[in-house]
């Protein structure tokens, strides 16, 4: 008899969802919203709902694999744990454990997920990853400016006036949000939305303002000029809660509106009717991803922000400048868990350039790679020489469910379970702050194991076997501990499923920031004890016809990489289908220009590589832009990280995966 089960969805992704589960014969056959859930009500996505296909495909991996003479052969775990643990305790005894490097990234949100640290640190230390491939650079420029990155609860909305979605496409990545919007129109809230792209969200705004990709933070600061031009700023706020104001208002005369116009192709129209948008308060604004996913990308978030503070938009109901809420992740215990005080070793390579680093490391050079919750052969840009460095490492380990693009270059491949096969609670710290319980429905198939069972029996092999001696109640309650004085405890986790964490609602209205100063800060203070320009400029992308004019004239076109509609980044290309072909989106003027039509079989290329795939032609994206979707596997036509950068952003933490310009071709 079926029987249906609340869990939760362990994705990376803003909405982190409430389901019901159906269980029959001991396998799951149906995955469905949780209609009792407060913020997802019932509602979920098709990358949700393909959990359910993930956990019964017939291409899981079911056993430990050992690539010998070039060929993957099944080995038993006995075997596995034995030769890869006898390989760690040789690189530690003989040249250090910084010669292993971990490469780590955000393929699920399960709270013990984060265990691979701890076994790490416990381990000695090794080559650690920093930075982020996805919202890095934005973070820390919120941290520059507030001290740190929240946003406002997802009900705040009602109390906007104005709503504008900047670059965030929420329809495909947020689609609560999505919903809420569409709530808040209905009750006479304005949406505009600001994008170089024209997506479902736009088609529901009263206004659509198409801009160069990279050239937002110009579009605020033109905005912001506005403002102060016409008189219509928060003064009082400036002057009582705000610190290097006259550094901005210098930046901000050194340019005209004409200018700005031209470089944004935004209309100076357009720009003065924003000013007034944002002057009417309350105006929210919901900032994406793709915002800061170029060189400028940091300072390109803290335009935005400036503009908020500016329009007097920060600390009340119904404004912010949202673009994360790390509140919610930061409020467990993460050292508990992870124990980096163990660590005796420590090096750091940028996950952009992880690549670049692993070829040139010495003292001591990688020996072995360790992959867990990642792709990085799909995902790190610079594809090419993804390769090369991971080839040329002795050991590749890697943790999968599947044989993606890294798990065929690794010599151990180490099956893991789905979410539906262990027992954790997951959370995001981009959109609401609620935690989930996901309890453990089925079994694993086959041999397959979950992470914390890997780590801890490498532990036992290593030698601190003890500090993974805990059972995953001990292991959840741990994690909670700063939380019982707010009442939330595992039994109560467990018999709700879903609570509520002690968040700030609106961030900042008792005007105390977490800066240097305690003020919002339009020169940051911490920029300048980084050894950085903590100053607001007008920089442009690298691959512009501002800062690269002779590159541009052989690569013409704006390349973007936007999320995928049917897959969480790479993670679902494999179950779509062995049809399935990569899209080259284009906006219609290409076509027009190069006699493109829909289905057209096209080459996309720049100086680091190429991908081939069919047109089909954007309704209204801005002039000379293309999108190819991200995560797309190599066994379909990508990925599309052949062609970006591995440049680091502005501020160093973040990736520059839209800075980037290619030239498109028909071919045969």
């Amino acid at each position: 008899m079926a029987e249906i089960r609340k869990a939760a969805c362990p994705l990376n992704c803003w909405d982190s969802c409430g389901f019901n589960v159906t269980i029959a014969e001991g396998k799951v056959v149906k995955v469905e919203g949780d209609d009792t859930h407060p913020i997802t009500r019932g509602k979920i996505c098709g990358r949700g709902r393909m959990l359910e296909k993930r956990t019964n495909s017939t291409e899981r991996l079911l056993h430990p694999l050992k690539k010998i003479n070039g060929e993957f052969v099944e080995i038993s775990w006995e075997q596995a744990l034995g030769e890869i643990a006898e390989k760690l305790r040789t690189i530690k005894e003989t040249v250090g454990t910084t010669a292993v490097l971990h490469s780590h990234d955000y393929a699920n949100n399960g709270i013990l997920k984060n265990l691979d640290q701890r076994f790490f640190n416990c381990y000695g230390g090794v080559t650690e990853l920093y930075g982020s491939l996805c919202w890095g650079a934005g973070i820390e420029a919120q941290k520059w400016d507030f001290g740190n990155a929240y946003s406002h609860e997802p009900d705040d909305i009602t109390n906007s006036k104005n709503i504008v979605i900047w670059g965030r496409n929420v329809a495909r990545t947020n689609m609560h949000l999505y919903e809420r919007l569409l709530e808040a129109k209905k009750q006479g809230t304005k949406l505009y939305v600001i994008d170089p792209l024209y997506n479902a969200i736009a088609k529901q705004a009263d206004e659509f303002i198409t801009v160069k990709p990279g050239m937002d933070g110009i579009l605020a600061a033109g905005i912001m000029k506005e403002i102060l031009r016409l008189g219509l700023e928060d003064r009082d706020f400036i002057e009582r809660s705000t610190h290097g104001f006259t550094d901005l208002m210098k930046l901000l005369d050194g340019i005209s509106l004409e200018k700005i116009s031209e470089m944004t192709e935004v209309s100076c129209e357009a720009i003065t009717q924003l000013a007034y948008v944002y002057s009417d308060r309350p105006t929210a604004t919901y900032m994406g991803l793709g915002l800061q996913r170029y060189k400028n990308g940091g300072n390109t978030i803290r335009l935005i922000d400036a503009l908020a503070a500016v329009s007097g938009n920060i600390g009340i109901p119904g404004g912010g400048a949202n673009y994360a809420n790390l509140q919610v992740g930061q409020s467990f215990a993460f050292d508990e868990l992870t124990l980096s005080h163990r660590k005796q070793e420590n090096r750091q390579f940028s996950i952009m350039k992880q690549a670049e680093e692993i070829l040139k490391a010495a003292d001591p050079a990688i020996q072995m790679i360790v992959v867990s919750c990642g792709n990085p052969l799909t995902q790190v840009p610079d594809t090419g020489v993804v390769k090369r460095a991971f080839s040329s490492v002795p050991t590749v380990v890697v943790l999968e469910q599947f044989m993606t693009d890294t798990a065929l270059f690794a010599d151990y491949v180490l099956p893991t379970t789905t979410a539906f096969e262990e027992e954790d609670f997951y959370y995001s710290s981009m959109y609401h702050h609620y935690i989930n319980y996901g309890p453990k429905l089925i079994t694993a198939p086959g041999e397959a194991k979950s992470d914390l069972w890997i780590w801890t029996q490498l532990a036992a092999r290593l030698g601190f076997g003890e500090d993974f001696s805990f059972t995953r109640d001990e292991w959840l309650r741990m994690t909670l501990k700063p939380l019982q004085g707010a009442g939330i405890t595992l039994e109560k986790l467990k018999d709700q499923h879903t609570l509520e964490l002690p968040v700030e609602k609106v961030p900042w209205c008792h005007r105390k920031f977490q800066t240097p100063s305690g003020k919002f800060e339009f020169t940051s203070l911490l920029g300048e004890r980084k050894g950085m320009n903590g100053l607001l400029t007008l920089a442009v992308p690298d691959e512009s016809k501002w800062e690269s004019p002779s590159l541009t004239k052989i690569y013409p076109y704006q390349l973007l990489t936007i999320h995928p509609m049917r897959s969480n980044h790479s993670q679902n290309y494999h179950l779509l289908g062995n049809n399935l072909k990569l899209k080259v989106e284009i906006a219609s003027n290409i076509a027009e220009e190069r006699g493109f039509s829909n289905g057209d079989y096209v080459r996309v290329w720049n100086d680091r590589g190429e991908v081939k795939g069919y047109i089909s032609i954007l309704s209204k994206a801005h002039p000379d832009t293309i999108n190819i979707d991200e995560g797309i596997w190599k066994r379909f036509g990508g990925s599309v990280n052949q062609l970006t950068s591995s440049r680091e952003s502005d501020n160093g933490l973040g990736s520059t995966l839209y800075d980037c310009v290619v030239n498109v071709e028909k071919v045969n």
